[in-house]
């Protein structure tokens, strides 16, 4: 991929600060492309990742601007949709990243949490979609969700998946629905991954620390996967999941 093939570009990623998101972002700026990341809160550590973030990205010669937006909100994402059509004048990539939920079994949840777990990881995926849809249009842009093994595979205490998979299903009929307003949509599956969460994962994932280390995704490796996607490489693929987990679910016994 061309070291600066987004020129003249604009993305935005969503929980953008920190984790994957915070590698996409790298991966889009370092390749030319203007970049905003969402992160929830206006304060506190989100907003410290997002500034340090821009540090970087400002150390590399290239632009990243925090927005902070509680995708939760339709309200909110509407304002934040229209402060990038404002500063930048377009968006060509919407990359969903953007997920909270708490590690615990389905059964245990409270309400609070349920609706929560709706709201933001499913509503909010799609509000996001809803708002940036006029400015994708004139782009003919591309949205890519990131996804987790976590929608095809039990975990006890993994709830996100049930969301995760009813996005994939999201990803197929908006990839149909928004082909004649030339919007591409697809999304990346990424294995086993080291982030902050991985400490909490560790504690609900047996054996986890058994599995051998080249099968641990890079946060790195999922933003390429992301950035190709959004390349005219990937002009062929269509309401698809990409999986990116070095080929740990190819076999059903690992341990």
């Amino acid at each position: 991929m061309a070291e600066k093939e987004f020129e003249n570009k604009v993305a935005l990623v969503t929980g953008g600060s920190r984790g994957i998101g915070a590698a996409i972002a790298l991966r889009f700026a370092g390749s030319g492309a203007e970049v905003f990341v969402n992160h929830r809160k206006g304060a506190g550590s989100s907003k410290a990742k997002a500034e340090e973030l821009q540090e970087r990205v400002a150390l590399m010669g290239g632009r990243l601007t925090a927005v902070a937006s509680d995708i939760s909100s339709r309200s909110a994402v509407k304002e934040m949709m229209e402060t990038i059509g404002r500063e930048a004048g377009r968006l060509d990539f919407l990359i969903l990243n953007a997920a909270r939920a708490p590690f615990k079994p389905i059964e245990r949840l409270l309400e609070r949490e349920l609706r929560d777990l709706i709201q933001v990881n499913y509503m909010g995926n799609i509000f996001c979609v809803q708002e940036a849809l006029p400015l994708l249009e004139e782009s003919a842009g591309k949205i890519v969700f990131i996804s987790s093994l976590g929608s095809r595979f039990f975990n006890p205490a993994y709830p996100l998946g049930s969301m995760k998979a009813a996005m994939e299903a999201v990803v197929r009929d908006l990839a149909e629905s928004l082909r004649p307003r030339r919007v591409t949509v697809n999304a990346v599956s990424g294995g086993i991954v080291k982030t902050d969460s991985y400490k909490v994962l560790r504690q609900h994932m047996e054996n986890l620390d058994q599995l051998p280390e080249h099968l641990v995704v890079e946060a790195e490796e999922i933003a390429d996967v992301t950035a190709f996607l959004c390349s005219p490489a990937a002009r062929g693929i269509c309401g698809q999941t990409i999986v990116c987990d070095r080929g740990m679910s190819n076999a059903l016994q690992r341990f």
